[in-house]
This record gives C-alpha cells, sequence and structure tokens, in this order.
C-alpha cells in the first residue's frame, strides 16, 4: 500500500507541462510554434518559458488566463494570425512580460483592458492592424512603456492629451504614421517633452495644412529630431478637405508657408555661453505660465531628453528647486545643448515657460597673447630670414681665395682649388675655343695620388656642346699640369 501511495504521488508531482509540444521547438527558455497553422494554443508550456513565437498561425482568439503557465514569460510574439478582440483577463498572470508583438492581426480598437495588466510592458506593437480607436486611458498603467508602434492602421484621432503622462518617465517611440489622422492639436504637441517629439512620427497623414503645423515641424527638423529629419519628404498634409487628393509635400516645398510668421515659442530660445567647470543657474520667468501657482510643479527636459523632477537627478549634478529653476553643479561639454522649462499641474496639462540654448566653452590659455594667425605670420618670416643668412651670408674656409685677385697677377699658393670652383674661363684658353656662358657644375674629389710631384685631382663638369670643352689650367710652382679635360697639354 505505501508503494501504491509512493508511486500515485509521483505521477501527480511530474506535470505534464513539462514536456514540449508536439509542433513546437523547445530550448532552455525558447518556446517556438511559429507556422504551425495552430488555431489554438497549446495546453502544455514549459513553465521555464522566457520567450514564446506563436507567429504566422491562424489563432483567433486567446483565453482568460491563458499565461498563467508561464511565471517567467518575458517575450511574446503573435504577429500573423487572425485576432480580432481581446478578452478582459487575457493577458492577466503576465506581470513580468516585457515585449508584445501582436502586429498584423485583425484587432479593430485598443480598449483600456486590453493591457492595463502588462505593468512592465516596454515595447508594444500594434502595426497593420485595422485599428481605427484609441482608448484614452489605454496606455495609462503601463508606466515602463517606451516603444508603441501603431502605424499602417485606420485611425483617424489619437488621445494626445494621455501621452503626456508617459513622456514625463520613459516613452521614447509613438509610431502613428500611415493612418488617417485628418487633424492633430498641435498646441498639445509644441508642449510635449522632447524625448517625445524626437521619437512621434506623424508622417504620410493627411493632416489638414496650417501655419501651426508647418512651425512645429520646421521646429523639429532644425532640432534634428529623427521623426521629422528621417523622414521629411513623407511627410504631407491636406490643402482642402473637399479635395481628398490635395496632399502636398510641405516640409519639401516649404515656399507655400513663406507668409507664416514666426510662433511665440521660437522667442523662448535664449542663447547661454558658459565656461567649464562654472555652476549654471537656469531661471524661467513663472508670471508666464498661465497654470495656478499653487498646484504647479515644474520639470525640465535635459539635451539628451532626459526629464528631471524636483529635487533632481540620482547624483544631484542637476537640481530642480521649487520655484523651477534649474541648477547644473558643474559645467561639462557633454551638457551642451538646449534645456526646456516645462510647468505642470497635472500628468495632462503643460505649459512651457522658456528654453535656454547653452553652450560649454574651453577657457583660453593663460599667457597667450598672440592669435594663431600672427603667430604662423612670425613664424614665416623668422624662417624666411634664417635662409637668406645661410644663402648669401655663409664663411668662407678660405679668406686669402674668396678675395678676387686682379687679372694680371698671377695665381696664388691655392689658386688651384680657386680657378676649379671659378666659372670664369681661363685668359690661355686656345684661339678656336669659345667660352660658354653656361653655368657648370664642378665636384672636386679628393686627391687620389700623387705622380712625379704632379697633383692628380679628379673633375667632374657637365658641359652643353662637347666639341667646345671648358680649358682649365693649373699651375703647381713652375710647373704645368695637364688640363683635364683635354688630351694635349697646355705649354706655359
Amino acid at each position: 500500500l505505501f508503494l501504491l501511495l509512493l508511486q500515485l504521488c509521483t505521477t501527480r508531482t511530474s506535470p505534464q507541462s513539462h514536456r514540449c509540444p508536439a509542433a513546437c521547438i523547445c530550448t532552455s527558455d525558447l518556446l517556438s510554434c511559429s507556422r504551425q497553422m495552430l488555431q489554438r494554443v497549446p495546453k502544455a508550456l514549459p513553465p521555464t518559458t522566457t520567450t514564446l513565437d506563436l507567429s504566422h498561425n491562424a489563432l483567433t482568439q486567446l483565453h482568460d488566463h491563458w499565461l498563467a503557465a508561464l511565471p517567467h514569460l518575458e517575450a511574446l510574439d503573435i504577429n500573423h494570425n487572425q485576432i480580432r478582440d481581446l478578452s478582459l483577463r487575457a493577458f492577466h498572470n503576465a506581470s513580468f512580460l516585457r515585449h508584445l508583438d501582436m502586429s498584423s492581426n485583425h484587432l479593430q480598437a485598443v480598449k483600456r483592458h486590453y493591457f492595463e495588466a502588462l505593468v512592465s510592458l516596454e515595447e508594444l506593437l500594434l502595426y497593420n492592424n485595422h485599428i481605427t480607436r484609441v482608448d484614452e486611458n489605454a496606455f495609462a498603467k503601463l508606466s515602463d512603456l517606451r516603444k508603441v508602434y501603431l502605424s499602417w492602421n485606420n485611425l483617424t484621432a489619437f488621445p494626445f492629451h494621455a501621452v503626456q503622462g508617459l513622456g514625463i518617465y520613459n516613452l521614447r517611440t509613438l509610431d502613428l504614421s500611415s493612418n488617417s489622422l485628418s487633424s492633430i492639436p498641435v498646441e498639445v504637441l509644441a508642449a510635449l517633452p522632447e524625448n517625445i517629439g524626437n521619437g512621434l512620427y506623424l508622417h504620410n497623414n493627411p493632416i489638414r495644412c496650417s501655419c501651426p503645423l508647418y512651425r512645429m515641424l520646421q521646429r523639429w527638423n532644425q532640432r534634428g529630431f529623427s521623426s521629422v529629419k528621417d523622414f521629411s519628404e513623407e511627410h504631407t498634409c491636406k490643402v482642402s478637405d473637399n479635395v481628398p487628393r490635395s496632399l502636398i509635400k510641405f516640409l519639401k516645398h516649404s515656399h507655400m508657408f513663406e507668409n507664416c510668421s514666426a510662433s511665440v515659442e521660437d522667442v523662448h530660445l535664449l542663447p547661454l555661453e558658459v565656461m567649464v567647470g562654472q555652476p549654471i543657474l537656469l531661471t524661467c520667468n513663472t508670471s508666464n505660465t498661465s497654470l495656478p501657482h499653487a498646484a504647479t510643479t515644474y520639470m525640465w527636459i535635459t539635451p539628451h531628453h532626459e526629464p528631471i523632477k524636483h529635487p533632481g537627478n540620482s547624483n544631484r549634478s542637476l537640481e530642480v528647486y521649487r520655484n523651477g529653476s534649474l541648477r547644473i553643479a558643474v559645467a561639462k561639454p557633454w551638457l551642451s545643448g538646449i534645456y526646456v522649462g516645462l510647468a505642470m499641474n497635472s500628468p495632462y496639462n503643460f505649459s512651457r515657460m522658456c528654453e535656454f540654448n547653452m553652450t560649454v566653452l574651453y577657457p583660453k590659455a593663460a599667457g597667450e597673447t598672440f592669435s594663431t594667425g600672427l603667430t604662423t605670420l612670425l613664424g614665416c618670416i623668422v624662417s624666411l630670414v634664417l635662409v637668406i643668412i645661410y644663402l648669401y651670408l655663409t664663411p668662407c674656409r678660405c679668406l686669402g681665395c674668396c678675395k678676387k685677385p686682379a687679372p694680371p697677377s698671377p695665381p696664388q699658393e691655392c689658386s688651384a682649388q680657386s680657378s676649379i670652383l671659378s666659372t670664369t674661363p681661363p685668359a690661355t684658353d686656345g684661339p678656336n675655343r669659345k667660352a660658354s656662358a653656361n653655368k657648370h657644375v664642378v665636384f672636386l674629389e679628393p686627391i687620389r695620388e700623387t705622380q712625379n710631384g704632379k697633383i692628380r685631382l679628379a673633375l667632374g663638369e657637365d658641359f652643353p656642346d662637347p666639341k667646345h670643352p671648358k680649358v682649365l689650367q693649373l699651375k703647381s710652382d713652375s710647373e704645368s699640369i695637364s688640363s683635364v679635360f683635354s688630351g694635349t697639354p697646355i705649354v706655359s
């Protein structure tokens, strides 16, 4: 009896859920059931799964609590199925899910209860569905949401007021491109923090043309926002509601909006230059805001699209005071950029106070008196003077030979070397020889040997005309030295 009970307990404690479904592929924490034409989710799922792939099947619905057997699930792919709606508790028991891909399904709307249980969700992919409506509080409880993709749907409106609450925290990408948005609240979008504006994609929508829309997108384009800069030619607007095809690429053909005056918001951009290492205090005029002072709190958006609220960031390098001022403890080069001060009395009501374009500069080196151009010119002058001294004031090694002797005077003791280095032909040239006017280079090599008291020199010279060589006469005491360039001796 004891053995029978033990066997029964052992059978009950070995759940079938540890087995891999027949139509799937399992690894240690990955379960892939893709492209199996499944019409329902397999019942037995390994509890160690962290990534579940059910894409490219024929699923039409997800029953309640179907993820209860997967307590460690972090990524779920259900794209390319036929899901039209989600039950109230379809995603309950999935509090650790961070990535959800439901693109290319048949969803008609994004209702409030769809994803409210996914408190850890960071990425939500819903593009290429048939969504026509998004409830205002559909993302209200998703405080960790960073990326939402809703492109290629049928949206005609979107609750941008609900996005403001998300923008304070982590939202970085909101893709609403390729929908049917005919109008957007420009004043609401202009007040959004820049971390949302940089990732708010609105291209390929038939939005009604207006000067506020043009100014806002031009301002985002000048600041290098990826949402506008990368898709500048795909931003279109409709000239007339009565003409459905009256779309123009208004960022490319900006001459259509030359009469649009500058908005008030562009005036608030104040330039500010500071030196490295200095403490900075940015203060806005809070009297310009229309929000009640008692309930107003303040927030700053850094150039890195980071929201800073009171009391400041984690290391206190940036502090926000209760009066709305921003203190930067030490100015660093990487802190340069545009700082935006916002006032708010609720997560859904913003008011832009001021903007500073701060540039952090390095101080000039101590003792620097000359500019770069003047220093370069002075160096060139000194170099030129040194070259002239080298060419024209080189000291002579044989002082006696450097003086030009009188014509009738006989050559001196060192006349051999001086005559070799001289380009003037000697007076004893033959009658049929003509003096060459060309200059020649003479190489004086060391004395190789002496024979019978006569000096033998090695000479080299370039001649323009080999028929008329220059005659070089050398004398040593009373003996004549034969010419180097002629085989006939010259009699003195």
